[in-house]
């Protein structure tokens, strides 16, 4: 009998394949308590199993593949940094020094400590990673397990599942390292029940692009090994053995899509330009300086937004210094090969914290509302010392290619004034110790409504702006995307919204400034004509979608979509209205 399970939509594509069930790797714990002469060889036993572990990861992260890009690393990273953190290894430790707790009972139970800490906390992203702790912890029960039967490390690695069918992962839920363990590239989608957008599955399988769904709550227990399943991405479905009917309408479906991706690979060195002749830059958002790779081959034009934050998380509390920063966004600018690359400076806070906070720093962070907190360029000027490296650092880079700055959540004149001294200040350091840099523009995140409405006097200190529409649409809206019971009301058609950022965009244009998006609407196709209609020349997104927004730009008449921007400005529904920029737009 066919049924449908409906989880949440991550990654967009169809998979079509044979179910490989695996099961809850929840491990059977032992409680059992242990004289004062045990006690010693009890800690060795925690000890050499977190030894064990630690290789293991070691190990993993070096046959990352290259699907699998930074995000699989940093993932890792983060089991490792779990691994050795205090709260887990040393109060472990205590559980069996003063209550007498064997190893696996004082594991779990120092677990169900941390696990109340995570569930209390307001982030989405930081309750998910409740899950890499409870990975990280079943990983270390299954190394006392092996050394309680007498098992090598190695057996407790997963199984081949190599066939001649298409292979669809269904789980409770699967660490990125277990992912490694399964054979490279043999499943063609994943499905699990549990997680949400921020979810590690989520995350590798959108750097994989591979077709998935999670929050599909009880798809682990319908689903039966072999049965045949399709993964519907883009509607967050989940189709159990399928009639032939449906399976022959998905795999014509997944065909299309197939012809599709080749058409778009085919546009990489097409000029982005509309039909009435206006040139569009077509730019890309990175992480990491590895992923100035995926620019390059998707054929953006430049960088729009380089998240240097990520240069400082997953640290165990030591921030890069100087030197570190420069050779990351040397590396950067070079392999963009004279192409501009944007900087942003260090955007921490609120859903990104600095791993060097403690845990209680965290949940008083998080119960004080970090959303409108110390976050962004507000943490840096709160932070002279990290800003000036990071500034110069940034300024050495630039001798090296174009380069220019880009400041987070800017929202006071006095703060552009401040940013200002702070980058003249590290011109004289460096001209004073000879090392060379080069001129490099200065520009503003306009994420706060604040921002949008003080253009005209905040673009006079500024020599461009990019527009982060994710947090504008939150502050503007007070949504918390990540808060599942108000995300239904995260909406970027909200006619608030789309007045701002046409404003943004026009008083940018009005003052000869250049002006880009760099939020998720860049990337979304459905608000590629809008944007264009309100006047936007440079969009900036994620590598893999620079080719779909270019089929649309190249589509577009831009002259022809601005006459109808007033109607959708207007409009009660600006959704509706905006259906007739789509019938604007030669097809």
């Amino acid at each position: 009998m066919s049924i449908q399970v409906f989880g949440q939509p991550v990654s967009r594509g169809v998979a079509i394949g044979r179910a490989v069930l695996v099961a809850s790797s929840r491990v059977d714990v032992a409680h059992y308590f242990i004289g004062t002469e045990q006690v010693e060889a009890e800690v060795g036993r925690l000890r050499e199993a977190r030894d064990a572990v630690a290789a293991e990861l070691v190990a993993l992260k070096s046959e990352v593949p290259e699907e699998a890009h930074a995000e699989l690393v940093a993932l890792l990273d983060v089991h490792l940094m779990l691994l050795h953190d205090e709260m887990l290894a040393e109060a472990t430790k205590q559980w069996i020094v003063e209550r007498h707790y064997n190893a696996e009972w004082a594991m779990s139970a120092q677990l169900e400590v941390i696990a109340r800490q995570f569930d209390e906390m307001e982030d989405d992203y930081l309750r998910e990673r409740k899950a890499d702790l409870e990975q990280v912890v079943e990983r270390l029960l299954r190394a006392l397990a092996r050394q309680a039967s007498g098992m090598p490390p190695e057996a407790g690695a997963a199984r081949d599942f190599a066939g001649e069918d298409p292979l669809i992962l269904v789980a409770s839920d699967i660490a990125p390292a277990d992912m490694l363990q399964f054979k490279r590239s043999v499943f063609t989608g994943f499905v699990t029940d549990v997680g949400g957008r921020t979810s590690h599955t989520a995350i590798v399988a959108r750097s994989m692009d591979i077709p998935a769904v999670v929050g599909a709550r009880e798809a682990s227990q319908l689903v039966r090994q072999d049965d045949w399943l399709i993964v519907d991405g883009d509607a967050g479905v989940l189709i159990v053995n399928p009639s032939p009917i449906v399976l022959e309408e998905y795999r014509f479906r997944q065909r299309q899509l197939e012809l599709e991706r080749a058409k778009l690979d085919r546009l990489r060195h097409t000029p982005s330009v509309t039909l009435d002749g206006q040139p569009v830059e077509l730019l890309a958002n990175i992480e990491l300086p590895t992923d100035a790779g995926a620019a390059m081959a998707a054929g953006a034009v430049g960088v729009g937004l380089f998240r240097s934050e990520f240069l400082f998380m997953g640290r165990e509390g030591r921030l890069p210094d100087e030197e570190e920063q420069f050779q990351a966004y040397r590396r950067v600018v070079e392999a963009m090969g004279g192409l501009p690359v944007t900087i942003r400076t260090v955007d921490v806070g609120a859903d990104k914290p600095l791993d060097r906070m403690s845990a209680h720093e965290l949940r008083h962070e998080h119960t004080l509302n970090p959303a409108l907190g110390l976050r962004a360029i507000r943490w840096s000027l709160s932070e002279p010392e990290m800003f000036g490296q990071q500034l110069r650092a940034i300024l050495r880079a630039s001798a090296y290619g174009k380069v220019r700055i880009l400041v987070p959540m800017v929202a006071h004149r006095a703060e552009a004034l401040q940013v200002r001294q702070a980058l003249d200040r590290a011109r004289a350091q460096l001209a004073q110790s000879g090392q060379p840099y080069a001129d490099v523009e200065l520009g503003a995140m306009i994420e706060i409504p604040a921002a949008a409405l003080i253009m005209p006097t905040l673009i006079r200190h500024f020599d461009f702006v990019s527009i982060g529409t994710n947090d504008l649409i939150q502050y503007t809206l007070a949504i918390d995307r990540a808060d599942e019971s108000v995300a239904h009301l995260y909406d970027p058609w909200h006619p608030a919204v789309l007045q701002l950022i046409a404003q943004t965009i026009a008083r940018a244009n009005e003052a000869g400034r250049p002006v880009s998006v760099c939020g998720e609407m860049a990337g979304d196709p459905a608000f590629t004509e809008l944007l264009l209609a309100m006047g936007l020349r440079s969009f900036s997104m994620h590598p893999s979608q620079v080719a779909a927004i270019k089929q649309r730009v190249i589509r577009s008449d831009a002259r022809a979509l601005a006459t109808q921007l007033p109607a959708v400005l207007a409009a009660e529904v600006p959704q509706e209205a905006g259906q007739s920029l789509l019938r604007t737009r030669v097809h």
